[in-house]
């Protein structure tokens, strides 16, 4: 049935209605919403509007027939309208306070995730003219990183901007650096073991600057030739950091292991779980992801939602299964990057995920009546919404993929501050 345009005194509770005005003219959270209590439809009336729009395939009921009486407010419960608009009207400032805010901390994490970007690309500029620059730049933008994420209380995994796909390499490498020193943490590793863990995923792949490039970035399948000189990249890593004589052994055990699977099946050296260094087995769940993901073929891409499934349901006999239900903890059921649809049936973008508040992300919803520059960032928990099911960005309607801007690549970033 198509939306219907009627009077507000017609609207009853189940109705899910849209407003005629500009988000800013009106004092609930969204300008369409179901419609929960009386108050609501007392509130509407009272902003001197005539008609509203309902979405029939939406509402739990149809409207009120167009004879319906309507009671007359006395004076008493027209002084509590009022008083329950201004309260509303707090609430919604409140709230866009609160977004603020949120904005302002997510461009300072996109702040440190530039300046990381930027310093990964000197040091993969650096690492065959310049080993040792190379390698101390790496350290100190490790031993940065870890600390500060020893330091939270609580971590929160933002979704950042964008990625060029020309650098896939530094954001791959920076991603799981990223996503291997939170896992670490979430798995009780010290200090020092959290920043092997950043130091070896950042150079997990620097060896296949040693491949042609035709087969690093070859979109069909590898011939059995060309996929056996690939796998030579470990070994290709461990000869060019031989190059610098400190560099540490643990970080080099991650670099060479980092594809070997639980069950043999993995290379260079058809380890087994016991047999695989620790750290490893946390790069390797995270590396997979990672490639999921962002395959090479950009056609096998799989949201993020989707890359978890496949490791928890296809893949799991690969890894340490301890760090893999880890990791999907740590991302949440709904990682950051997820187009979702919520259970007042909007459609949005999952941005930041609390470690301490799993279910409850910060989700990006689509409303046309506010720019996108300014789209509302909600918190599920304080909208009283649920996730109800994930969506392929390519389905979305071409108006809403345009203001979602869902990421061809997930890149991650974590807060710095101590909560």
């Amino acid at each position: 049935m198509a939306e219907l345009k009627i009077s507000v005194n017609r609207l009853q509770l189940g109705n899910y209605v849209k407003l005629p005005v500009n988000w800013g003219n009106h004092p609930f959270l969204f300008s369409n919403f179901k419609i929960k209590s009386q108050d609501q439809i007392d509130v509407i009336r009272n902003l001197g509007l005539k008609h509203v729009t309902i979405v029939p395939e939406k509402s739990d009921n149809l409207p009120l027939a167009a004879n319906t009486p309507i009671s007359v407010l006395s004076h008493e419960e027209e002084d509590a309208v009022l008083a329950l608009q201004k309260q509303l009207w707090q609430d919604k400032q409140d709230r866009i306070e609160e977004l603020k805010n949120y904005r302002r901390q997510l461009q300072k994490c996109e702040k440190e995730f530039t300046k990381s970007m930027s310093q990964v690309r000197s040091v993969m500029g650096k690492i065959l003219s310049r080993p040792l620059n190379a390698i101390n730049d790496a350290v100190e933008l490790i031993e940065t990183m870890a600390e500060s994420l020893m330091n939270a209380e609580n971590t929160v995994l933002h979704l950042m901007g964008e990625s060029k796909e020309t650098e896939a390499l530094y954001y791959h490498s920076l991603n799981v650096s990223v996503l291997s020193m939170m896992l670490g943490k979430a798995s009780g590793c010290t200090l020092e073991e959290i920043k092997m863990l950043g130091l070896g995923s950042l150079f997990h792949d620097i060896g296949t600057i040693k491949l042609p490039s035709k087969i690093v970035r070859r979109a069909t399948p590898l011939t059995n030739a060309e996929e056996n000189l690939y796998k030579m990249h470990c070994k290709y890593a461990i000869d060019l950091l031989k190059l610098v004589e400190d560099f540490p052994e643990q970080a080099k055990t991650i670099i060479l292991q980092h594809h070997e699977c639980a069950d043999g099946s993995g290379y260079p050296a058809g380890l087994k779980l016991n047999e695989i260094n620790e750290l490893a087995q946390i790069v390797a769940v995270v590396n997979r992801y990672d490639n999921i993901c962002h395959p090479t073929n950009i056609k096998h891409a799989k949201i993020p939602y989707q890359a978890l499934s496949i490791l928890f349901k296809q893949q799991a006999k690969l890894f340490n299964k301890d760090y893999l239900g880890r990791l999907i903890k740590l991302l949440g059921i709904y990682p950051p990057g997820s187009v979702v649809q919520l259970s007042n049936g909007q459609v949005g973008m999952v941005m930041s995920v609390a470690s301490d508040r799993l279910l409850f992300p910060k989700v990006l919803v689509f409303d046309p009546a506010v720019p996108r520059t300014e789209a509302p960032i909600i918190d599920l928990e304080e909208a009283e919404l649920t996730i109800e099911k994930v969506i392929k960005p390519q389905s979305l309607p071409p108006s809403v993929h345009e203001y979602l801007n869902p990421r061809v690549r997930t890149s991650y970033y974590f807060e710095h501050d101590k909560k």
